[in-house]
């Protein structure tokens, strides 16, 4: 199997920590995708071109993280990442999808400065700064719940790469007046796969 990555993407951060997490380095080649560039070789592969992407050994491909993550914690049948039942399972669903959302406002507020200085729009990255701090007192409130401190799971996976994007946007400052959350970042951060994954710094 091969995965398309690109270096900064939290996204991708998620699948390659949990090929370590689980293993499977021998079974996936890791390909740098070229991005965001005109009749770039990788719109062949992906026509989206997005990332991460995993083309399976019988040559079909497949998009998002989650979905990737879902195929590869089945591939030797047992999975580490299934949700429990019930109402349990209803609370973790929440989690993932509520740091799914500070994810895609982080990745948007990347993006936006990657852009050329003449280029980026003011008015998105207060948006993107204003909710990044918005969520990260959301998450003050819930880190001390169960499922983000139990087995590895899709929401902490996805916490952990959002609030790691601190180090390639030093405008990113959410660990002020947040301790319980940088307690769990620090101890969570230690994990090797999660150091293992870090992508160059940036000072946008």
């Amino acid at each position: 199997m091969k995965l398309y990555i690109t270096d900064g993407s939290p996204y991708a951060r998620m699948v390659r920590m949990f090929i370590l997490e689980k293993g499977l380095q021998s079974r996936i080649d890791i390909e740098l995708a070229q991005t965001r560039q005109t009749d770039s070789p990788y719109y062949a592969i992906n026509p989206s071109g997005r990332v991460p992407y995993l083309v399976r050994d019988d040559g079909v491909g497949l998009e998002e993280s989650v979905l990737i993550l879902d195929y590869l914690d089945q591939l030797d049948g047992k999975p580490m990442l299934s949700l429990p039942e019930g109402a349990a399972g209803w609370k973790a669903r929440r989690l993932e999808a509520l740091a799914r959302s500070f994810i895609d406002g982080l990745a948007v507020w990347s993006r936006e400065n990657a852009r050329a200085p003449n280029e980026r729009s003011p008015t998105t990255i207060k948006h993107e700064t204003a909710r990044s701090l918005r969520m990260a007192e959301v998450w003050e409130t819930l880190i001390d719940a169960p499922w983000m401190n139990g087995r590895l799971n899709v929401a902490q996976m996805t916490l952990a790469c959002a609030l790691g994007l601190e180090a390639r946007n030093t405008n990113f400052q959410w660990r002020a007046g947040h301790p319980k959350l940088v307690k769990w970042f620090n101890a969570f951060s230690a994990r090797p796969a999660f150091v293992a994954t870090a992508a160059a710094s940036s000072t946008h």
